[in-house]
């Protein structure tokens, strides 16, 4: 199965981020997991939160931002990979000039059941 951004419309999530579902059950052939496109404009940044099942992975493709997991807070760019575990408080700012673009892979997929801001 195949998916192309072009064809994907944006939409704003829960925490606050724009993401465009390259896969997700609801509309792909897929059953365990998610992947999304999200993007943070500079200056701006997405909400605490935490999902209470799914454990969450970000890629950063484009961009620096400062990542908050937990108590800890550190610096991200591009290539960096995060892994968030079920249940841990987490947002991302942009700290940049540029969009902070990353990937999000959830499994279970995302849902907004799932997610509890803070």
């Amino acid at each position: 199965m195949k998916t192309s951004r072009r064809n994907i419309e944006p939409f704003v999530t829960l925490d606050g981020s724009t993401i465009r579902e390259l896969m997700h059950p609801a509309s792909h052939a897929c059953r365990n997991q998610s992947l999304a496109e999200a993007s943070v404009a500079p200056g701006a940044g997405t909400m605490l939160h935490r999902h209470l099942r799914s454990e969450e992975f970000y890629h950063i493709l484009a961009g620096v931002g400062e990542m908050r997991l937990g108590d800890e807070r550190y610096p991200v760019s591009a290539g960096d990979t995060i892994c968030i575990p079920p249940r841990t408080p987490h947002s991302i700012r942009n700290t940049g000039d540029h969009p902070l673009v990353f990937l999000c892979c959830c499994s279970p997929p995302y849902s907004n059941e799932d997610t509890e801001l803070l």
